[in-house]
């Protein structure tokens, strides 16, 4: 069973990605980006659904480059949902290594259909 980890500081968005996503993935949830680094190194997601903005000492942005700098995890499908919809951001995350970039408020079926046309 494929592994998707939901990081976000609003158990709402994670809650409402999980029940979209349904019950053929197991789901991990994180609420911030040293929870998440740790949920990646231990359970290899193949797919990381990732906020930009979140407490603590390490946002989404940080999470996503040393995701992708690790050679064990560089191959992870990382999808940001996020408020900052400025074009910035969005090439900030691309040039990091993002593969989606998600603007809440964003559709959930949205999100679930791009997990599941890359987890063919």
């Amino acid at each position: 069973m494929n592994t998707v980890l939901i990081v976000d500081d609003h158990s709402d968005i994670r809650r409402l990605i999980s029940i979209t996503l349904g019950k053929e993935y197991h789901i991990l949830e994180a609420e911030d980006g040293v929870s998440a680094l740790a949920a990646v190194r231990h359970h290899h997601p193949k797919v990381v659904l990732l906020d930009i903005m979140m407490p603590g000492e390490i946002d989404g942005l940080q999470v996503l480059q040393a995701i992708k700098a690790d050679p064990d995890t560089r191959d992870t499908l990382v999808g940001m949902i996020t408020a900052r919809g400025q074009v910035a951001d969005h090439d900030d995350a691309r040039a990091r290594g993002a593969d989606a970039y998600f603007i809440k408020p964003f559709s959930p079926l949205q999100v679930v259909t791009w997990v599941r046309n890359h987890l063919k």
